[in-house]
């Protein structure tokens, strides 16, 4: 579906309205075939689904047996893509995850080398405990999550479209872990906070996971439509007051622009990127929500998950026992007056 515009070039607001009436139509079926398999988590399932409605992608963090990597897998039977399962251990290499090239010799005796594509070549990459890994092997990721190709033997390779990592990270307290490289947490669209369920889907948990039977999500939307929804959201409006409250928040968490606090506390602040991901993420949510246009409440719903992976406090703010969020709480209420 590319920009729906009139024969004079204006924008067509009946084909993009119709278009948002079918796709909201979709994401409710998408969540209720999630809400089959995965109990509460209403805002994990939410802000993950957003991360891929915009195109991006999101990493999950929370400690191990709440379901992460089940709402991932879930999320690529749902979604109708082709998915593959990587999982991170301190040995993994980089052509673990791209591939290789292998000698082929044929009837003449004559060799050459055939590329031999590694699990990233899929639609939806699932990179379980990714902070179990090197930064070596981290550096794989790199090129792959931003130009969604990488380069192997010095020969460009496409990744599928679309393509998406959603990675789970177990808290960076628990053995075995490396802290992820900055550049690479900027590349995540949004970090997922995952707690604990609440005591009524726990109490769910219990009794519909551990029957003989299990209940099983089906199929709503294939990658084309995906697609479809990922280029309409790009095509929503954007009034002026979000962009300015987008702009406002970000440039409000970087040390030097005038916020005392930030000042005192942030080491170094989020780049445009983070303001990119908002545009992105609030439209999506507007959606979500079955609305044709953002709000500023979209814009602060979202500053913590698009933020506080691309952010990091001074020392004497850590000794403090201050956290990121605690800043960013801070500058949403400045925010809102």
């Amino acid at each position: 579906m590319g920009v729906m515009k009139t024969t004079d070039g204006a924008v067509d607001d009946k084909a993009i309205i119709a278009a948002a009436e079918k796709a909201l139509g979709e994401i409710a079926l998408i969540r209720k075939e999630v809400g089959k398999v995965i109990f509460g988590q209403e805002s994990v399932v939410e802000q993950t689904l957003l991360a891929v409605l915009s195109g991006g992608h999101a990493l999950l963090v929370g400690v191990p047996g709440l379901a992460k990597t089940k709402l991932v897998s879930t999320l690529g039977t749902v979604l109708g893509l082709n998915s593959s399962r990587i999982q991170f251990t301190p040995d993994l290499m980089p052509s673990d995850i791209l591939g290789s090239e292998v000698m082929d010799q044929d009837d003449n005796g004559r060799r050459s080398f055939r590329f031999v594509p590694g699990p990233i070549f899929t639609q939806l990459l699932m990179a379980d405990e990714i902070n179990r890994a090197s930064p070596r092997t981290q550096s794989a990721l790199l090129q792959a999550m931003q130009e969604y190709h990488v380069t192997v033997a010095g020969q460009r390779n496409d990744l599928p479209q679309p393509f998406h990592v959603l990675a789970t990270q177990n808290p960076l307290e628990q053995e075995g872990t490396y802290p992820l490289p900055e550049a690479q947490l900027d590349r995540f669209l949004m970090q997922v906070d995952v707690g604990y369920p609440e005591l009524a889907a726990e109490r769910q948990i219990l009794l519909e996971t551990t029957g003989t039977h299990e209940s099983e999500a089906g199929g709503v939307i294939d990658a084309a439509q995906l697609r479809d929804i990922q280029q309409l959201i790009r095509q929503m409006p954007v009034s002026e007051k979000v962009v300015d409250a987008i702009l406002s928040l970000v440039r409000s968490a970087r040390p030097g622009n005038g916020n005392a606090a930030t000042d005192k506390n942030v080491a170094w602040g989020p780049g445009p990127r983070a303001g990119q991901s908002l545009m992105l993420c609030a439209r999506a949510r507007a959606l979500y929500d079955g609305r044709l246009a953002p709000s500023i409440d979209d814009i602060m719903a979202l500053a913590e998950p698009v933020l506080q992976h691309r952010m990091a406090l001074t020392f004497a703010a850590r000794a403090e026992g201050m956290s990121v969020r605690d800043v960013i709480t801070g500058l949403v209420k400045q925010a809102k007056g």
